[in-house]
């Protein structure tokens, strides 16, 4: 187990180091110059060089990402272009309601998700199954902000019985459902795969000739061998989610990572950019990290392979 950690472990040092390179080439190919974006069309040629030398943008890339990675590595992502503020300060301000409502989302997306699956595999070709099935697949086509806009026309402004921005958790309701809509419709669908899989082998069947209920052979033994891959897709819905955020906070008006995203965008703001999406990135790996580690707690074979 111990060398199943240490291996884990070992492969985040390079994938966040191909995110860093990929956030710093991204963030450099955005159209438009920040220094255009601080001083106005009124500013000088000089100010606009002196500017450019004094943020270091007038170095070669490799230059430039030599001395980002340097800093980040020692948690220092770089100061605000534009609010002269270190970015992981701003980052860390805004997270807490990022992060909040990717939390909610998650739990919600995963116990509606593995719910409906359950009920579809256990009802196979009956009408919950298709009702559930018809679910999973509109969930899945609607984009959020079309979703969260719905959502705001009928149960905000039409029915008045939820706010669709503001502080508090009613005014999270609408948000979380939003978000994870989606993810609950591919958990519904991955959940139903994977049951139908796991009623079909063989110790099920020697279970059920032992005289054991339908309950106890569902829920004791198909459901947690079956949770085995559907926990590894819960841990890339959950970076998804975290990606998600930054449209639904935008719908709903909420002050997190995602209005702070793409105001820096809006604003070519280099260091601000480069830090969100380092810092999602580093959030999504070890996430993906812990869910590797649950996966070999569940089924012991992967801690040996």
């Amino acid at each position: 187990m111990t060398r199943y950690v240490l291996q884990r472990i070992v492969l985040v040092i390079p994938v966040l180091f191909g995110v860093s390179l990929a956030a710093f080439m991204m963030s450099h190919l955005v159209p438009g110059d920040p220094v255009a974006v601080m001083l106005g069309e009124t500013a000088t040629k000089e100010d606009y060089d002196n500017l450019r030398e004094q943020l270091g943008l007038n170095d070669p890339l490799w230059q430039q990402y030599g001395r980002y990675v340097y800093h980040a590595v020692q948690g220092d992502f770089g100061t605000s272009i534009r609010s002269k503020q270190p970015v992981l300060d701003e980052i860390m301000a805004r997270f807490p309601s990022t992060l909040t409502l990717t939390i909610c989302a998650c739990v919600t997306a995963a116990v509606v998700g593995i719910t409906l699956g359950v009920l579809a595999a256990t009802s196979k070709r009956s009408g919950v199954d298709g009702l559930i099935m018809t679910f999973a697949l509109l969930g899945v086509s609607m984009p959020a902000f079309w979703s969260g806009i719905l959502l705001i026309l009928l149960f905000g402004l039409k029915l008045g019985w939820l706010p669709i921005a503001g502080s508090g958790w009613r005014a999270l309701i609408l948000p979380t459902i939003t978000l994870a809509a989606p993810a609950a419709a591919v958990l519904a669908r991955m959940t139903r795969s994977s049951m139908l899989d796991v009623l079909g082998q063989d110790f099920v069947r020697t279970a059920r000739a032992k005289g054991l209920r339908d309950r106890i052979v569902v829920y004791r033994h198909v459901l947690r061998n079956a949770l085995v891959p559907v926990i590894t897709i819960v841990g890339i819905q959950f970076g998804a989610l975290l990606g998600g955020a930054v449209i639904v906070e935008s719908v709903f008006s909420r002050p997190g990572l995602g209005r702070y995203t793409i105001t820096a965008i809006e604003q070519r703001d280099f260091p601000q950019i480069q830090g969100i999406v380092l810092f999602a990135a580093a959030i999504y790996v070890f996430v993906n990290l812990a869910v590797d580690l649950m996966y070999a707690v569940i089924d012991p074979r992967i801690r040996y392979r």
